[in-house]
């Protein structure tokens, strides 16, 4: 298999021609090994592999040979060493069993061949850390391409691979969709399982998923590993019908409110992520949509208060458990200086501060479940600005202290991580570009559990504004 074929096929169109035969598996595995090699010196997508040969999966899944690669954080698999970014746990940890998430990804035929690279502990919009360096946007290697999945968002934006799993906690799936030009959905809470190492991680907040260049791939991989696991807290409706079938069904007319500044209450907005927010409703409006400007009300700044105490409660649990297990005390040879702040105030916190930011969680929750009675979808930027340059975020910054670091993270990223906290499900897609050609993503936000709608107006506008030939600079082959 030549490599410019490799590169031109997502993850549909690969397993269809593995299916018919007029592929081997073997061969589209040696062409995403030589495409991984090609790109991994200029974009520093891996921290592990690619591997001699795939992990074990499925002979007949929906997409059984097609290469893939997991997130180095929250997900494992049996016997794969992991370290969450984070020189803590040194050349890594290998857990004895899959996540259940990584079971449906071997079921469904995923061809995993690498560990893509994380921020420490993941708790940043771009990927640059300490343990394992700078991961470069392959759009233009002097940006980030996001965080905290940027190294599977580089891996597929350069088409070395045509999926990779990431997971959001604030707009970890689809901050990087928009830097790097892809399709980002973050699911609903409960759409795809955490376990069996978490019930709700990050108090609720993250979600598991992953990264694709086409709408089709994105609905594709839902429908294999999407639904409940024995123990798992929620149990949401299957769809009516499969999500692969919403993409060129079309959506019925849908009630859209537009927004262009950030929830959160940080700003400014780039006017080139505004403009395309606008581009896209006009789109909307064309293809028979009603669209005005509209938002729920939220109070960003209990918003942001809440939201610094999940991350640094989770933080200071996260981090005190692998110390217990691993027998040392965290300090600065191990942990980076804004994660270090994060955990101590994290530690500070009593469970009256937890449940007071549930109560804002509530709040925020049935706001925008009362505004969704209204608008069918909300579409905002998916960032401040279309991206970050290198080194912009420095977690390793010790002039900063926890809301200084939280801030910093946020002024760019003001529109995702809403939908964290209320569980709705939201997909960046990539439909501006700057004068530089940068991808600009585009965010739609649907109501609790109805990914089907989501799907099905963003296979509207990958038909209205197709990107399928957009390539960066920097791409296998």
């Amino acid at each position: 298999m030549e490599l410019s074929e490799y590169t031109d096929l997502d993850a549909t169109g690969l397993a269809d021609l593995i299916r018919s035969g007029e592929l081997h598996p073997d061969e589209v595995t040696r062409a995403a090994v030589a495409a991984l090699h090609a790109v991994q010196p200029e974009l520093n997508g891996l921290v592990d592999g690619p591997f001699d040969r795939p992990l074990d999966h499925a002979a007949d899944g929906p997409f059984a040979g097609v290469p893939f690669a997991i997130k180095d954080l929250i997900i494992h698999a049996a016997g794969v060493p992991t370290r969450s970014g984070s020189r803590l746990l040194g050349p890594g940890v290998a857990m004895p069993q899959d996540t259940h998430l990584m079971a449906r990804f071997r079921r469904a035929g995923f061809a995993t061949l690498g560990l893509t690279a994380t921020p420490e502990l993941g708790f940043n919009a771009n990927t640059e850390a300490l343990a394992t360096g700078s991961v470069r946007n392959p759009w233009d290697l002097d940006r980030s391409p996001g965080g905290s999945s940027g190294g599977s968002a580089a891996l597929v934006a350069a088409r070395a691979l045509p999926v990779a799993h990431g997971n959001d906690g604030g707009g970890s799936i689809r901050i990087p969709a928009a830097a790097c030009g892809l399709v980002g959905l973050k699911p609903s809470q409960g759409r795809v399982s955490p376990g069996p190492d978490h019930s709700d991680p990050l108090r609720g907040l993250g979600i598991e998923f992953a990264l694709t260049r086409t709408v089709r791939d994105c609905a594709g991989l839902l429908d294999a590993v999407h639904g409940h696991e024995p123990g798992d807290r929620y149990r949401l409706p299957d769809p009516v019908r499969p999500y692969a079938a919403e993409v060129g069904a079309g959506s019925r007319p849908l009630r859209i409110a537009l927004h262009t500044e950030p929830f959160s209450g940080h700003g400014p907005v780039d006017r080139r992520c505004i403009a395309a927010a606008g581009s896209v409703a006009t789109t909307l409006e064309g293809l028979g949509h009603h669209v005005e400007r509209a938002a729920p009300e939220i109070d960003a700044v209990a918003f942001d208060d809440a939201n610094l105490v999940a991350w640094c409660s989770f933080l200071a649990d996260g981090i005190d458990s692998m110390c217990a297990a691993l027998g040392f005390e965290a300090g600065p040879d191990s942990l980076e200086a804004t994660v270090r702040v994060c955990a101590e105030l994290g530690r500070t916190m009593r469970a009256a501060d937890i449940y007071a930011a549930e109560r804002v969680f509530n709040t925020t929750r049935r706001a925008v479940a009362a505004f969704h009675q209204t608008y069918d979808l909300v579409l905002t930027p998916t960032m401040n600005v279309p991206n970050t340059a290198a080194g912009h975020l420095d977690a390793d910054d010790d002039s900063l202290d926890a809301r200084g670091w939280y801030d910093h993270i946020f002024s760019t990223a003001g529109f995702t991580a809403l939908s964290n906290a209320t569980g709705n499900p939201a997909i960046s897609l990539p439909l501006g570009s700057t004068e530089e050609g940068w991808p600009i993503g585009v965010q739609l936000i649907a109501p609790y559990a109805d990914e089907s709608t989501l799907v099905a107006i963003a296979g509207d506008l990958e038909r209205a504004l197709p990107w399928a030939d957009r390539r960066p600079p920097v791409v296998a082959g």
